[in-house]
């Protein structure tokens, strides 16, 4: 079930997933990291104020972390509350931590806890952070602070000044790294983002300019002839008025025309509707590998009727917009075979879910009415993990012979 649940995700969708729960993982770390050495001194009150200050930290981490990834994708406001109230215990709990070790009870694990509190709450406190921030130099300004705050607090509460030296290295070069990964996650989340808008966006526009070509199409064929039309029922009219006979002739002229644009009107929805069968193949394998998805295309494609491969054609076409659109499949297989009185094109794929949720739209419904113009038929669903396309038109029988 949970594979299923992480199938029907689109790609940025298991994107973004994914980098939300890598920096919820990031207060998991913390627990561990300093929680350890913590569970040593739990017999006494500093072990416990040690380790509820570190639970209590790496859970504020979490939400901020949530916070600022629905601020990058607009879905809030800048959490900036938040934000300083993470970076306000965070110095609580750095000053707690360095007091405890410098003050508080002897012993090397006493000494050993806050010393790693005191570095790591301070280390993903600035990655956290750093989320919430969009401004490069103030990322930057943000872990030279949290640097220099460590100094600043390690060196009156008694630390010596080698370990104040090092301990500010170790939070530099850690905060460092972590805001580096958060700037980082949030760049590739948008770019993902943007990439698959930009995916829909050229299909959209592909659909645009295919329907301009269409009205394009039919105003060069009609509009002619509706302006003859006009003007010959007009001279018809005054013709009829005055009773003169050629009125007759005039009307038969436009019933021709008439007719006429009907026959043109017809060609250019067959060129329109028709697809070559191999061009779509070969079409529907380039434009899948070119989105990452393996396409294996098999079967005969020569010497079969125009009709069947139009109808076909169609098929492959929008099995293809839907592999991409609704899907979120890894590998695509393209099947046709003959059997003896028919052709059985199988259009097979791993995407299950995304796909079957557009399995009731109206692209399969049209594509049900054109086969049914060739007495062909069409079963789409899921099938055995995999979601398929099965296709049948039936030969004519001088082809099979």
């Amino acid at each position: 079930m949970t594979g299923g649940w992480w199938r029907g995700k689109s790609t940025p969708a298991k994107v973004e997933t994914y980098t939300r729960w890598s920096f919820h993982f990031f207060g998991v770390a913390e627990v561990v990291a300093v929680a350890i050495p913590t569970l040593r001194i739990l017999g006494s009150a500093v072990g416990v104020l040690l380790l509820t200050l570190t639970v209590l930290h790496a859970a504020l981490c979490g939400v901020t972390a949530s916070r600022a990834l629905d601020w990058t994708r607009g879905h809030r406001e800048q959490p900036v509350r938040l934000l300083w109230t993470l970076a306000a215990v965070t110095a609580v709990v750095a000053v707690t931590a360095v007091w405890i070790s410098e003050h508080g009870p002897a012993g090397e694990d006493v000494d050993s806890a806050a010393g790693g509190i005191f570095g790591v709450v301070q280390i993903f406190g600035a990655g956290v952070i750093s989320l919430g921030v969009r401004d490069r130099r103030r990322v930057y300004a943000l872990v030279v602070g949290f640097a220099a705050g460590a100094a600043a607090v390690s060196f009156p509460l008694g630390m010596p000044g080698p370990a104040v030296l090092a301990t500010s290295l170790a939070v530099l070069i850690g905060a460092s790294f972590l805001a580096f990964t958060s700037v980082f996650s949030v760049w590739l989340l948008n770019a993902v983002y943007e990439l698959d808008a930009a995916r829909e966006t050229r299909a959209r526009l592909a659909v645009a300019e295919e329907r301009l070509r269409f009205g394009r199409d039919l105003h060069d064929v009609m509009g002619r002839n509706l302006a003859v039309i006009a003007l010959k029922s007009e001279l018809a009219v005054q013709l009829a008025r005055r009773e003169r006979p050629e009125a007759v002739e005039q009307m038969i002229e436009v019933q021709r025309i008439a007719q006429e644009s009907q026959r043109e009107v017809r060609d250019v929805v067959r060129g329109y509707r028709e697809a070559d069968l191999e061009a779509e193949l070969a079409g529907a394998r380039g434009v899948l590998k070119a989105a990452g998805i393996d396409c294996e295309v098999s079967g005969p494609v020569e010497g079969l009727p125009d009709e069947v491969q139009s109808a076909l054609g169609w098929v492959v076409r929008e099995a293809t917009t839907n592999v991409l659109r609704h899907g979120n499949a890894q590998r695509c297989a393209v099947c046709v075979r003959v059997e003896e009185d028919r052709v059985v094109l199988t259009v097979e794929n791993d995407g299950v879910a995304g796909t079957a949720s557009g399995s009731a739209g109206s692209g399969l419904a049209g594509l049900r009415e054109r086969l049914a113009a060739v007495d062909g038929t069409l079963v789409a669903g899921p099938e055995g993990g995999t979601f398929r396309v099965v296709a049948e038109v039936p030969l004519v029988q001088e082809v099979v012979a």
